[in-house]
């Protein structure tokens, strides 16, 4: 069988952070982490932030749906129903306010058009300043004691990061570059189960994200099926780098420790934020063998990649 993976011939290039990527992204951080002030010495304005408890009544009775404690609301922001909001401004924390409205006609069948009353209480009036990048910023929000110190910190972090994504990147190619070489043709069996696998991904991200594969086909202009045979191209990669790795596990006699499995099931659990005893309901054979191929692919890439023929380059050459 032919098949090359050693001796093969990439190029690394890095790419050096910027002064201007550290920036963009310490505004960002400015912007995602605005400076909250507690207010106690005036009564609610428009823009404020506050926190409440309130219980909602509607022909005297409490309805569901309608309570809610330490509940955040921006007064102006138009969250809540039509003359909710207007009728808590002025209002010193710790007052007691009945706020009285109508549903919308538009609203669930139960509550539209009714009038309700929402006995409200609020706890604190906050305020959102954005900080200035100053040393008070850097120990607030970045852990550090300067903000020069967390200048650097978040430079260096930044480097790590792109300095990590260009190697899986490289081994990525190195990879795809040996399974080119194999002689070696996926069955239409192959293909197919490895398109459901990715139909099976799409529709898992779009379900984290609140929505359906129906409602991506629609945005995207296209069908299921199209959508489908558009991943013809990628299941047939896929299956061809598959066979790469199982081929170099068998001819190097790769193999994954029970210390290797566990330090990879510690990551998974990591990267998930749970702990093994939460990870056991769902740690059966299935999943084992799925982290066992996760080590060996990982073996198998990096013999590929420290017999490989690397050019190193650096975009600030």
């Amino acid at each position: 069988m032919s098949f090359t993976y050693k001796g093969l011939k990439a190029t690394l290039e890095r790419h050096i952070i910027t002064d201007a990527e550290i920036d963009r992204n310490i505004e960002r951080l400015q912007q995602q982490n605005p400076r909250i002030a507690i207010i106690k010495d005036r009564a609610t304005q428009l823009g404020d932030e506050i926190v409440l408890d309130y219980a909602g009544f509607c022909d005297g009775e409490q309805f569901a749906g309608g309570t809610a404690e330490k509940q955040t609301l921006v007064l102006g922001s138009g969250m809540f129903i039509p003359g909710f909001e207007e009728q808590l401004l002025d209002k010193v924390p710790g007052e007691k306010v009945t706020v009285k409205v109508t549903f919308p006609e538009q609203y669930t069948p139960e509550l539209a058009g009714k009038d309700a009353q929402f006995q409200c209480v609020i706890h604190e009036i906050r305020v959102k300043t954005a900080y200035e990048l100053d040393d008070v910023f850097a120990r607030e929000v970045g852990n550090c004691d300067t903000f020069e110190e967390m200048r650097q910190k978040l430079g260096q972090s930044l480097q790590a990061y792109s300095d990590e994504r260009g190697e899986m990147d490289l081994q990525d190619t190195l990879l795809r570059m040996a399974a080119d070489t194999l002689n070696f043709e996926p069955t239409e069996a192959q293909i197919s189960k490895e398109q459901d696998e990715q139909m099976n991904n799409l529709k898992a991200q779009l379900t984290q994200q609140g929505l359906t594969l129906e409602m991506y086909c629609q945005f995207m202009g296209t069908t299921k099926e199209k959508l489908r045979e558009d991943f013809r191209a990628n299941a047939v990669s896929a299956v061809r780098v598959q066979a790469a790795i199982e081929q170099i596990v068998e001819l190097e006699q790769l193999q994954a420790s029970k210390e290797e499995v566990a330090q990879a099931v510690a990551v998974i659990c990591r990267q998930n934020n749970m702990t093994m005893e939460e990870l056991k309901p769902y740690y059966d054979m299935q999943f084992e063998l799925a982290v066992v191929r996760t080590v060996l692919m990982s073996k198998a890439m990096r013999l590929i990649r420290d017999a490989a023929e690397i050019t190193f380059t650096s975009d600030a050459e």
